[in-house]
């Protein structure tokens, strides 16, 4: 007697990605159970995948990994990019190729899996991320419920009326949701190879960092060229951060529209321009910077989410290949006379840099703290020191 073959098994999808024009997307869910709405974007570097997902800027987006295989390499508690992981600031969702597999890294302390669920991050695998790329770059970045149940189980109706009702990032301030409680100072150097962070050994300046939604790596930056840093909430008073005497000022990155935040924070950062001190901001620092300064910003139809972004600098002439993470743009024909277009992004030829003619203030786009990506924009920390060196009668640091 033949042995009785078994019933073919259909996996039942465990998580959804839905769209709010109605598209349902299914895979196998990890990480955090429940559901998120939020505006979906793809990211196209190849690592960093733990800076990524928890990059203060990414607040309120599910993240496509364009990359098939991410968490291969775990997770550990260093590359955290947000000041205070226990708010878990940054992306609500993240959608993978492939199925995450065991750690095979020697600095990994955890599973991806298990990492996403203490951070109540929603994820799914065994998605077609290159067909999802292609439909964002047509239609642009749409908003979405990303849903994690085990059991399978979904209201598919209700869902997409969420992603239907979500009113999407414009207009939305979230800087006040991922900035700093209060003031704090920052200490922490650069990572080392086999040493890990160091501390800063001597103060040669002051920076007071506006807080905007900033990352970690950043300030290790400042501190590594010596300065003090002084972190503030993004609301503080020009009054209060000219009352800590700082040497120069730093407007962070951060999620959201600059619009938006820059209700309150660009009347203080007219404020600030209004003395001599020398002034750098990053991403929506930059943005807010552009406003202050007469410019309009606008939301892109595909953003810029990636580690291998190429952009030129004007002032030296030098492509440099960047980490971005936006879905605004200053508009660079709006910029008034006296504002100097920097840099440029060579894939479409957006803005990514301005400063200010005869005055010691500059802004750029991209994150040139490489957190992840490439460090080929480090020079900009030092450029910004040696702007501050410059009124202490000290000595110019080689940009690179």
């Amino acid at each position: 007697m033949a042995a009785e073959t078994a019933p073919w098994a259909t996996e039942v999808p465990t998580a959804v990605l839905v769209l709010a024009d109605g598209t349902v997307i299914t895979g196998r869910g990890l990480g955090a159970t429940g559901s998120a709405v939020a505006e979906v974007c793809f990211n196209t570097a190849l690592t960093g995948y733990q800076e990524v997902l928890t990059d203060p800027s990414y607040a309120s987006q599910i993240v496509t990994f364009t990359f098939p295989h991410i968490g291969n390499i775990g997770t550990n508690d260093e590359d955290v990019e947000d000041l205070n992981p226990a708010a878990r600031f940054g992306a609500v969702g993240a959608v993978f190729k492939a199925d995450v597999t065991n750690p095979s890294s020697y600095r990994a302390a955890g599973h991806l899996d298990q990492w996403l669920k203490r951070r109540g991050i929603v994820a799914m695998s065994g998605v077609d991320t290159r067909a999802l790329t292609a439909l964002i770059r047509e239609k642009g970045m749409p908003n979405a419920v990303i849903a994690h149940a085990p059991d399978g189980k979904f209201d598919l109706d209700d869902l997409k009326a969420q992603a239907r009702a979500w009113s999407g990032l414009v207009g939305l301030d979230l800087a006040k949701e991922v900035t700093s409680g209060q003031s704090s100072s920052w200490t922490e150097t650069p990572w080392v190879w086999n040493e890990g962070y160091g501390e800063r050994a001597e103060e040669t300046m002051h920076v007071v960092a506006i807080d905007y939604g900033v990352k970690r790596n950043i300030l290790r930056l400042l501190a590594g060229l010596g300065a003090k840093v002084t972190v503030v909430p993004a609301k503080t008073s020009a009054e209060d951060i000219l009352a800590m005497q700082p040497d120069g000022i730093f407007l962070s990155n951060g999620p959201g529209d600059p619009a938006a935040t820059g209700e309150y924070s660009v009347p203080v950062i007219k404020d600030l321009l209004k003395t001599e001190l020398p002034v750098f901001g990053i991403c929506l620092g930059h943005q807010m910077l552009a406003l202050a300064l007469g410019g309009k910003t606008a939301k892109m139809h595909q953003g810029h989410h990636g580690a291998n972004h190429p952009v030129k600098d004007h002032t030296t002439g030098k492509v440099e290949i960047v980490s971005m993470n936006h879905g605004f743009a200053v508009d660079a024909e709006s910029l008034p006379e006296g504002v100097e277009e920097t840099h440029v992004s060579l894939f479409d030829g957006t803005n990514c840099g301005i400063a200010l003619t005869g005055r010691p203030v500059f802004s750029v786009q991209h994150h040139p703290e490489a957190s992840p990506g490439p460090q080929d924009s480090h020079y900009l920390f030092r450029r910004f020191a040696n702007l501050i060196r410059e009124r202490q009668g000290e000595p110019a640091l080689a940009e690179r």
